[in-house]
């Protein structure tokens, strides 16, 4: 069954995601500047809870043009509330909370706003009530001590998780605009991969360019680069295909499972790739902290893993090779603790061009099953 009418990205929805990306920067800056667990959890934390609400900007704006300009002020008035909580998110679990949980109940307000003057208010019964509790735990958390503050993100969390099964069981499914969905999720998984770009020159910006720094700086690129080709070569096509061809049902299904839960890991990994990336530049020689080669390799692992998730929710072959490549790159830390962060590098290029040219190979010799999809 085809969707409706397709739509395409507006200049101002790629505005609204530079606010998200500054929060990436953000997240990517205080792993770096706190490579603890306590600092990896207040990461994830953050990251998943505001994913949630950019997910549902884009739910949004796939339903709802930003083509008049009371819907541009209040898409305005949201950017506003998620600049607010990118510029609290170092100190998101410190005093910054109390600022950081009313920026996010104001996104979550202004979210509620549009879409029920605009779809039908009878659609709010999906998710409103969830998202304003979910508000509700984040900044209640801002007013306590302890333990119980990481108990109170971890409800506000759950509740986003289970929203969408529930939504399916109280009311029909949404319908999707297949190309505008899958385009808008690609484009902020390419400025999330520029991220880890600008990581890569932050950590060379106060360097002088010598052989070595210009090598570290070409691998960095050349790791981007490769989980560019992972992603974007092919996989996008298939996905537009797959929710095209699809009921309002199986549409809603594969939207959650391949862009919220799949993706959550997909973006971490990029943002735990980046926070290590910046290290390594700015230390050619040495071996890395193993914090932060753990970073960089786990950070290539998650990211791959994701990827293995997504291709299971659209049944993309081949699958092996995605879960080997993680395999490999967590086996890469060893290096980077022992060796050189530049040498982690060096491995971790090479196990992605290697896992890319074997699908590639796999893919011709093999040609898929006809329940499968396969991309070149």
């Amino acid at each position: 069954m085809q969707d409706s009418q397709q739509q395409k990205v507006s200049t101002l929805e790629l505005f609204f995601d530079l606010v998200f990306v500054f929060t990436l920067t953000q997240l990517a800056s205080l792993l770096r500047h706190d490579p603890t667990f306590e600092g990896a959890a207040h990461t994830v934390l953050v990251f998943t809870v505001l994913y949630w609400m950019y997910g549902g900007y884009v739910w949004l704006t796939n339903r709802v043009a930003p083509n008049l300009n009371l819907r541009r002020l209040l898409l305005i008035g949201g950017m506003a509330g998620f600049f607010i909580c990118a510029l609290t998110t170092p100190d998101a679990f410190g005093d910054s909370g109390l600022a950081f949980g009313l920026g996010y109940l104001f996104v979550i307000i202004v979210h509620t706003a549009l879409y029920g003057e605009e779809v039908g208010w009878s659609v709010l019964v999906r998710f409103a009530p969830f998202n304003l509790v979910s508000a509700g735990f984040v900044l209640g958390a801002a007013l306590l001590d302890g333990p119980v503050v990481y108990a109170f993100w971890i409800a506000a969390i759950v509740i986003q998780f289970v929203t969408p099964f529930i939504a399916a069981r109280i009311a029909p499914a949404l319908d999707i605009r297949s190309d505008h969905f899958v385009e808008r999720h690609g484009l902020i998984m390419i400025v999330a991969l520029g991220e880890s770009i600008i990581a890569v020159g932050i950590g060379a910006s106060h360097l002088e360019l010598d052989p070595s720094v210009v090598i570290a700086l070409l691998l960095g690129l050349a790791l981007s680069s490769t989980l560019w080709w992972a992603y974007f070569v092919g996989e996008e096509e298939v996905a537009v295909a797959a929710m095209s061809s699809a009921d309002a049902g199986e549409r809603f299904r594969i939207a959650i499972n391949a862009y919220f839960y799949s993706y959550i890991p997909m973006l971490l990994g990029i943002v735990i790739m980046a926070a290590a990336l910046e290290e390594v530049i700015a230390d050619v020689t040495h071996p890395l902290p193993t914090a932060f080669a753990l970073s960089l390799g786990g950070g290539v692992a998650l990211y791959l893993l994701g990827d293995l998730s997504f291709r299971r929710v659209l049944n993309i072959e081949p699958k092996i090779f995605r879960i080997a490549g993680a395999m490999f790159a967590l086996a890469t830390i060893p290096v980077g603790s022992y060796v050189s962060g530049v040498m982690q590098l060096l491995a971790l290029v090479v196990v992605l061009s290697t896992m890319l040219m074997l699908e590639t190979r796999s893919i011709r010799l093999q040609p898929p099953l006809t329940d499968s999809r396969s991309v070149p």
